[in-house]
């Protein structure tokens, strides 16, 4: 397990460059906390490091917005508005799985479709900073 704190968005998109540096295909990433933590600026970051593109946009209303970069394919799913976790198959996310990098933001939306092997993020603001705890589950 790793901690970072952020004390601004920079940090948080610099940070985002690192970790992108290690990502690989069949990597899943879940993006845990609420509400304009920061989720969908660490998957900006991520992106804009890779592939240089200035516009992410949240995957809100579309639900997945995907991405080519030399290596892979990003997929950055948004499951808020799911109903169920079976919906995640409807919009592709076992080829994610297996053809790409996956950044899901609400994955206790689909329980039971994560694999047991993928990596958390957990985003919290304590005073004036971000705290973002990595850990990978084997």
């Amino acid at each position: 397990m790793s901690v970072f704190i952020s004390h601004n968005e920079q940090e948080t998109l610099n940070f985002a460059a690192d970790f992108a540096k290690t990502l690989k295909v069949g990597d899943i990433v879940a993006l845990h906390g609420t509400l304009g933590v920061g989720k969908t600026a660490f998957t900006r970051g991520v992106i804009q490091s890779l592939i240089g593109q200035k516009e992410v946009p949240s995957p809100t209303f579309t639900l997945l917005q995907t991405y080519e970069t030399p290596n892979f394919d990003i997929y950055h799913f948004d499951m808020y508005r799911l109903k169920s976790p079976q919906e995640a198959y409807e919009i592709g996310i076992e080829d994610a799985f297996a053809e790409g990098v996956s950044f899901i933001e609400w994955p206790d939306k689909i329980k039971g479709v994560l694999p047991r092997k993928h990596i958390d993020i957990f985003f919290e603001i304590k005073d004036d900073t971000r705290v973002i705890t990595i850990k990978e589950n084997a």
